[in-house]
């Protein structure tokens, strides 16, 4: 009950960065997993990093879909739990757990017998296609594990506890780091896997943060007396869930795929343009992750305040995380603009014109990251709300004009790559400004799910 009126109640800066820290955290650790697995595969060779490449653009989609789903749990916790109605809470969180480890279900099944025809698209180099389907299907059996634990992060999010999340993925992460090398290289009973070690690694540790998050679910740890009742799909539930979860996988995927577009736009341009990109979008994704963090303290917050019908906390609260968005990102933004060509020779040292090219495209787009953080805010008030719909369209808004100015730019215009890097900032002030519409609307305070 402390938590709950924390939300309520508490100091709205305090409790938008007490949230939005955590957050920002566990999705840093979460990017690690990644980068753990491609740095112990580089040992065995340039076919293992590229098996576990070539599978992580379909495991990123996939899981892109699923946090749709989870999210719709999390925005009908975070209301309920404003409203105070623990039995809402638990509702919730069962039938958001049901729905979505039926869905994981059916992609386990589908992705292992379809592992291999998908990655036939991305190559037919039988060094790099065996291990790699080896691992994509290891992947997809920890796929249930995976959607489990993301339940649980999105429920502890909706009441308003982050910490303990962080401290599970961490402890994973460690785990993972030391499991790696022992399946990928055999240690003393353990034979070595080789690249399905490093899957199998990653599928211990996700079962095992499963276990974890059902286990605190069920300890009554936070009072949501939690039944087995509560796992029986209802029709109705699912509908909901669905209603507001389907536009969110929406919006996620079509961010994937929007990137998909534009390396293949980049691609018409030359190796070193695609290489500019590839470094500069790994950049923006790290500033992605502290905006996505501050959207969903806004998305908690709001949810709650909006289920207790505190409107103009509400309001003030929005007010804040927007401002506290956009300052961060902004101070992030001058910081990488300064240090853009020392952090692009850090990552591919000696590389004369690749490092002019990657640092012309972060100065480019860094003076608008703070015009980032302050859409994701309202992208995440939007889903408290509800508006989940609203929200997927003006992702998708974002996405369509970053291509199409890219393409103007780069190919009518005749700036070549430069048209691309120009896109971006364009880009995210058209999506800065139609946010503001709909913010100003204040649609999203007058609409309410529970």
């Amino acid at each position: 009950m402390e938590a709950r009126r924390k939300l309520l109640e508490g100091p709205i800066v305090k409790s938008i960065l007490g949230i939005a820290i955590p957050i920002i955290l566990v999705n840093s650790l979460q990017t690690v997993y990644q980068l753990i697995d491609t740095f112990w595969v580089g040992r065995i060779g340039a076919e293992a990093v590229a098996a576990v490449s070539l599978s992580f653009p379909i495991i990123f989609f996939l899981h892109s879909f699923a946090i749709g789903f989870t999210l719709a749990g999390s925005i009908l916790v975070a209301q309920f739990n404003g409203r105070g109605d623990r039995r809402g809470v638990a509702l919730a969180t069962g039938q958001t757990l049901s729905f979505v480890v039926l869905i994981s279900v059916i992609v386990m099944i589908g992705g292992y017998f379809l592992a291999e025809w998908a990655l036939r698209f991305l190559t037919t180099d039988p060094a790099v296609l065996v291990p790699a389907v080896h691992y994509l299907r290891i992947s997809f059996l920890a796929m249930p594990a995976m959607f489990i634990f993301m339940i649980f992060q999105s429920t502890l999010r909706g009441i308003g506890e982050v910490r303990l999340p962080f401290f599970v993925v961490l402890a994973t992460v460690v785990l993972n780091f030391f499991l790696d090398p022992i399946f990928l290289f055999g240690w003393n009973f353990i034979p070595a896997l080789g690249v399905a070690g490093v899957a199998w690694a990653t599928f211990i540790t996700e079962i095992l943060s499963a276990l974890i998050g059902l286990a605190i679910l069920f300890s009554r740890q936070y009072n949501f007396g939690l039944r087995l009742a509560d796992f029986k799909i209802q029709k109705a539930w699912v509908i909901k869930i669905f209603r507001l979860g389907f536009p969110s996988s929406l919006e996620m995927s079509s961010r994937s795929f929007g990137m998909v577009l534009l390396t293949l736009l980049v691609s018409t341009f030359g190796t070193l343009a695609v290489a500019a990109f590839g470094i500069g979008t790994r950049i923006l994704m790290f500033v992605i992750i502290p905006a996505m963090g501050f959207a969903m303290a806004a998305t908690t917050l709001v949810g709650n305040n909006l289920g207790a019908k505190q409107k103009s906390r509400t309001e003030q609260i929005v007010k804040s995380a927007i401002k506290i968005a956009f300052n961060s990102l902004a101070i992030l933004g001058v910081l990488v603009f300064i240090f853009a060509q020392k952090i692009v020779a850090f990552l591919v040292p000696g590389e004369t014109e690749l490092i002019a090219s990657a640092t012309l495209f972060i100065r480019v787009i860094a003076p608008t990251f703070g015009f980032i953080g302050i859409q994701m805010v309202v992208l995440g008030t939007l889903k408290a709300a509800g508006q989940t719909t609203t929200s997927m369209l003006l992702a998708m808004f974002h996405v369509f004009t970053t291509f199409v100015f890219g393409y103007f730019l780069s190919t009518n215009a005749g700036f070549a790559e430069f048209g691309i890097w120009l896109a971006y900032p364009l880009a995210n002030f058209a999506a800065l400004v139609l946010a503001f519409v709909f913010y100003f609307q204040k649609k999203w305070l007058r609409d309410l799910l529970v």
